[in-house]
């Protein structure tokens, strides 16, 4: 197989060229415009932010996007679908009103956001997955399965569950519906070790769910009110919540890398990642702790399973940040060290799995060709 070409440029700028003009370069160096944009509805999909996390990416560079769309004839629209776990953009209302108030609107973006799956979550397509082994069909938002062009905008960051949230995080998991996000999330849930809980009660912060409780004085867990979205998790400081099931997110992954191929089975495709304000933890979260890495720089390809490994591959090389969660974790005495910075900061999670199985099923390609200008 022919190594696919993953297009990059860093933060650097020059006099008179800011970086959502670099931006701009990347993708037409890239291709972005030799697809038909002509008369078409062209779905970007992005994070929006949740309330009180400032990681996400700036309204600029989705214009950025949204500009280059039109230039070509397109007809734009930004969108992400409802999350499942109670927050900021829970239904369409509040989701619109959380995005605008992190700065996306009509003027700063230059096109309308849409919601991708309604009002509630519920207004989803039944996407068959070709060659999909964990999801024979997938439940996908019917905004985004509407559109005639596909392009995602990534923040890529790490993650608590999947290690980081790359092109594949931000398409699978993002485009799904609350069903489809159920479907996903549903191979395994957490439990508590009592003996290691401190009853800081940050996990039932963070809980997703609202399914942690502390009658016995020590966290419980509810496993029929429990979604197994991960997030205790990354919450708790004390290792004292786990997946008993070892091998539950390697199969998310999975379920991701399936969700992803039936986003982009049958249309033109196109996909942006930036490492930048690498947070340890999703943009789903209500804050965002220190980045774990430096700023790296901006990269572009039409196969998202190439980009996730370009970016996973530049993080790797790169030294961690002081005063971070995983500067942090490796100055522990006792820290089991994996010379990965993504299980170094979130030691529970698996990555490597998702880009194999998204080669495997047809996705696309993790041999690529690093294009730097």
């Amino acid at each position: 197989m022919e190594k696919a070409k993953v297009y990059f440029t860093d933060f650097r700028t020059s006099n008179g060229v800011g970086l959502p003009e670099k931006l701009k370069r990347l993708c037409r160096k890239a291709g972005l415009q030799t697809m038909d944009l002509e008369n078409k509805f062209v779905a970007i999909k992005m994070h929006f932010g949740e309330l009180g996390n400032i990681a996400y990416l700036r309204p600029n560079y989705a214009k950025a996007v949204a500009d280059l769309v039109k230039e070509a004839g397109g007809k734009p629209f930004l969108t992400d679908c409802n999350t499942l776990y109670p927050g900021s953009r829970k239904n369409a209302l509040e989701h619109l009103d959380c995005a605008q108030e992190n700065g996306f609107n009509e003027i700063t973006t230059g096109c309308h956001v849409i919601i991708g799956d309604g009002l509630r979550g519920t207004d989803d397509c039944i996407v068959p997955v070709e060659g999909g082994v964990y999801c024979k069909e997938a439940y996908i938002g019917r905004a985004v399965m509407d559109a005639d062009v596909f392009i995602s905008l990534t923040h890529f960051k790490g993650h608590e569950s999947t290690g980081f949230g790359g092109a594949l995080k931000n398409i699978g998991m993002g485009c799904g519906s609350r069903a489809g996000k159920m479907h996903q999330h549903s191979q395994g849930k957490p439990v508590v070790n009592a003996d290691l809980c401190r009853c800081c009660k940050r996990c039932a912060k963070e809980c997703g769910s609202d399914a942690i409780f502390f009658d016995t004085g020590k966290a419980v867990i509810h496993e029929d009110i429990c979604k197994g979205c991960g997030r205790c998790i990354g919450a708790c400081s004390f290792d004292a919540i786990h997946n008993p099931n070892d091998n539950a997110n390697e199969i998310l992954g999975c379920k991701i890398a399936e969700y992803t191929k039936a986003v982009v089975d049958g249309r033109p495709h196109f996909h942006i990642s930036l490492i930048v304000d690498v947070s340890p933890n999703c943009d789903c979260h209500p804050e965002n702790d220190a980045a774990i890495l430096p700023n790296i720089g901006m990269f572009a390809s039409f196969d998202p399973v190439a980009l996730d490994q370009a970016c996973a591959d530049a993080c790797l090389k790169a030294d961690p940040m002081p005063n971070s969660q995983l500067s942090d974790n490796l100055a522990k005495p006792d820290w089991h060290r994996h010379h990965d910075h993504f299980m170094d900061s979130n030691p529970n999670v698996r990555w490597k799995e998702t880009l194999e199985h998204a080669e495997k099923i047809g996705l696309g390609n993790r041999e690529y060709e690093l294009i730097k200008f």
